[in-house]
């Protein structure tokens, strides 16, 4: 808990070092810490709340104590037991936290007199825009962003099937079923050890949450393309563009983080495809950008964005930025980048524009932003694009919710770009910025 707060990465990531120097932790033990600290970090808001309430300092330890007390409704004498300064075990009491225990015992997590967004874990900076955006139903959405995420997988159709894969988990003793709308995806309703998933070291499949793998699917690459995942990250959504394509056409995968682009290479080769090139780009105006324009049948743009859809996943980044460069600035960013990419697009081809986002800043408004200022892009309404994908909160875009769908929260916008079109007596030179 305490790096988590003092180091700038994700908790997983610091959960996996944690771990990778304590090899001597058993695999029981490892899933009973990640499944401590995971609760206590949805309920991060709450307990800040009574210890500021009692005029205690937000730190890892009181919060252990008050969430011993609050939610397991463990007594002070229990809870000493536990702190009892032996090998492995917490320091041993101070006074004033053996008095905390008292003030808080008989208490509960939740209080009548908590605000609304403490009590729902929604950070200053979210609540007003996400309010605009759910409405009425802001505490319904919120209470689902407070539930562990299920474990969904996308299987690899180059190595393998979703029946093989079905059969495989239950020969593992697991239970698991298709994904409702994903098909290729696979949801295990247990939380086994993922050491203990062959499918997974072998590549036959990925971990991908359904609704990042109905992201890749609305590219619609086909074999023979060239496509580019502009924001790939370690290449999840790179992996499943390319199984589309049957390992046939070229994608690139580019980012400006090139450690990521190097675990998304490792897994490229585990997934046995062999049509993706990375490509380390030094910002969405690289040069490399301009020399292949109106280059590619597909672009996908990933954008960063703040997160919101991913925080029953990723509980920690609630309290991360975009507090860190403003909610504005990460619209800006977004806005250049989309920009940018849009210029790889060659006439026919298609836009994809996709964030783990639930607010409309970056979200719909974005796509206006970018639709009003370069006119060669239409929409290519979901019905068009995927007309199977009917559960949709938008008519036009992809709009997923863990309320809703039971997925992360997700947004893509399918936009394709006009063919030029020749005209009759007299020529009309028709003007594509992105051709200048």
């Amino acid at each position: 808990m305490d790096e988590v707060d003092s180091v700038p990465r994700p908790a997983d990531a610091v959960v996996s070092a944690w771990f990778r120097a304590r090899r001597y932790i058993g695999d029981t033990d490892r899933g009973q810490i990640l499944e401590l600290l995971y609760a206590l970090l949805r309920h991060h808001a709450r307990l800040g709340w009574w210890l500021a309430r009692h005029g205690r300092e937000d730190k890892p330890r009181n919060r252990l104590l008050a969430w011993l007390t609050l939610k397991e409704g463990r007594t002070p004498d229990q809870i000493e037991r536990l702190f009892n300064g032996v090998k492995f075990a917490p320091a041993i009491l101070t006074g004033q936290e053996h008095a905390l225990l008292v003030k808080l015992q008989g208490s509960t997590i939740d209080h009548p007199g908590m605000p609304e967004e403490v009590r729902l874990e929604c950070p200053p900076w979210a609540a007003d825009p996400l309010r605009r955006r759910f409405k009425e139903a802001f505490g319904q959405e919120m209470a689902a962003l407070l539930t562990p995420a299920p474990l969904d997988l996308r299987v690899n159709p180059i190595k393998s099937t979703r029946e093989a894969m079905l059969g495989a988990l239950k020969d593992l003793g697991l239970r698991a079923q298709p994904s409702a709308m994903a098909p290729y995806g696979i949801r295990v309703q247990e939380r086994p050890s993922l050491a203990s998933l062959p499918m997974l070291k072998s590549g036959e499949v990925e971990i991908q949450d359904e609704g990042s793998q109905l992201v890749a699917m609305l590219v619609d690459a086909r074999p023979g393309e060239r496509v580019v995942d502009f924001c790939a990250g370690a290449g999840g959504k790179t992996l499943a563009i390319a199984a589309q394509m049957n390992n046939k056409g070229h994608v690139v995968a580019c980012d400006v983080m090139e450690g990521r682009l190097k675990r998304g290479a490792e897994r490229f080769r585990q997934a046995g495809l062999h049509n993706i090139e990375t490509r380390l780009l030094a910002g969405e105006t690289d040069r490399w950008i301009k020399r292949h324009k109106a280059g590619f049948d597909r672009v996908l743009v990933d954008a960063p964005c703040s997160g919101t859809g991913t925080w029953r996943r990723n509980p920690d980044a609630r309290w991360r930025a975009p507090e860190e460069q403003g909610l504005d600035n990460l619209v800006s960013l977004q806005g250049r980048i989309l920009a940018s990419a849009a210029r790889l697009v060659k006439p026919g081809g298609r836009l994809v524009y996709a964030t783990c986002s639930m607010l409309s800043e970056e979200n719909e408004e974005q796509v206006a932003a970018f639709l009003a200022a370069y006119p060669a892009f239409r929409v290519v309404p979901l019905n068009e694009a995927a007309p199977r994908l009917t559960n949709s909160s938008h008519s036009h875009y992809l709009s997923l919710t863990p309320a809703r769908n039971d997925t992360d929260g997700f947004f893509a916008a399918v936009m394709r770009r006009e063919e030029a079109r020749s005209q009759a007596r007299p020529p009309i030179a028709i003007r594509d910025p992105f051709l200048e």
